[in-house]
């Protein structure tokens, strides 16, 4: 597969193919078997950690073998809605000229269906003229025409938690009753909503209970992270120390889009060499360009919800939010005001929560720039 060389070598967007990919071996070879094993895999991350990078990487390192259809549920808010992703999805999954995409494109066109063209990328889209009622038992048959493929079938569908939002009832249950009888399709659900996903596929009494093997997808190490930076650097004709490329996975967190956003950044910077004040002068304009973004954010925060997200950006990984501690350090008020603060910044996504390696519950923000421009604010 041919795929156009990105202006840098830190695209924020998009995948490149394998020589602009960093690490996540391990997850790739854990991905690979739970398919050749014909097991499903919940894959769970907070946002803009790299799962759609991931998946797309897993797409691209296996054989042809596999029809493998990849998609982003978030901005459906209905069945119908699933369903025309779900066909646009499998269109834009084989080339229509081949065999199979034949094949394909003419069994949706079969099921009263409309072709249009996304005006950007250029790729079909399909939209269903049927009843909203109907569209349950079209995507049964969608299901059951993959079935019967000769090729094995992978379905990955990103932000999976977003069925719930459906106002349809019991669509947990009608799906899973449908994918439990497919051998010839392996699914792969990703979401970053991970307190929905723990729920949906760990609850004993939710349809999807024990239906997967679990993957959480996590920081890419330092070490590997860093030697990736320095050669793509050094490719590009530009040095930059391990230094200056430990101060930058930091300040990051090493967080894989805010990691590569300063990388990118650093270097289109024309300089040949980078030395930390060229990455504090990056930083800086990167903290200045969404400054008008980050009070918005504050605005629409009471004075306690402020209070809260200053005390975990300044914490970086906060535990114990109610302990006496806590809340004496920080003065916010006390542990009742603590709770109320905290469910309305969760629900705002401005933060989210995880257990660290010692099983430990931290609550961080979400953005790394914003938790670094509230650290460089003194009031």
């Amino acid at each position: 597969m041919n795929y156009k060389k990105p202006d840098t070598p830190f695209p924020t967007v998009g995948y490149y193919g394998p020589d602009y990919f960093c690490d996540r071996e391990k997850e790739t070879e854990s991905l690979i078997s739970n398919i050749r094993g014909g097991q499903s895999t919940t894959l769970v991350s907070i946002r803009r950690m790299g799962k759609t990078g991931l998946i797309n990487h897993l797409k691209h390192t296996l054989s042809d073998n596999y029809i493998f259809i990849y998609a982003d549920i978030l901005p459906t808010e209905n069945l119908h809605e699933f369903l025309n992703k779900l066909a646009s999805s499998i269109l834009n999954s084989v080339p229509e000229k081949s065999s199979i995409g034949e094949k394909i494109w003419h069994f949706i066109k079969s099921l009263r269906t409309v072709f249009t063209f996304d005006p950007l990328t250029g790729e079909p889209q399909v939209s269903f003229h049927i009843q909203p009622k109907e569209s349950d038992n079209q995507v049964e048959h969608l299901f059951a025409f993959l079935e019967k493929q000769e090729k094995r079938v992978i379905i990955a569908i990103d932000e999976f938690q977003q069925i719930r939002e459906y106002p349809e009832k019991n669509v947990e249950a009608w799906l899973r009753s449908i994918i439990q009888q497919l051998t010839n399709i392996t699914f792969i659900f990703s979401g970053s909503q991970q307190h929905l996903m723990h729920d949906m596929f760990s609850n004993p009494s939710k349809p999807f209970f024990g239906s997967t093997v679990f993957m959480h997808l996590d920081k890419i190490g330092e070490v590997p992270y860093s030697n990736f930076i320095i050669n793509k650097f050094r490719e590009g004709g530009k040095t930059i120390p391990g230094e200056v490329v430990k101060a930058i996975l930091q300040w990051t967190n090493r967080h894989t889009f805010y990691v590569q956003l300063a990388c990118n950044r650093v270097f289109l910077n024309p300089a040949k060499t980078i030395d930390i004040d060229l990455w504090h002068f990056e930083a800086k304009n990167l903290l200045n360009e969404q400054e008008y973004l980050f009070f918005g954010y504050r605005d629409v925060l009471t004075k306690h919800q402020w209070k809260l997200l200053r005390a975990i950006a300044f914490e970086g990984e906060a535990t114990s939010l109610t302990s006496k501690e806590f809340v004496q350090k920080h003065n916010l008020g006390s542990p009742a005001t603590v709770l109320r603060s905290l469910e309305s910044i969760q629900k705002k996504n401005l933060i989210f929560s995880q257990h660290n390696e010692n099983g430990t519950l931290f609550y961080s923000v979400y953005n790394v720039l914003f938790e670094r421009w509230i650290q460089n604010q003194t009031l």
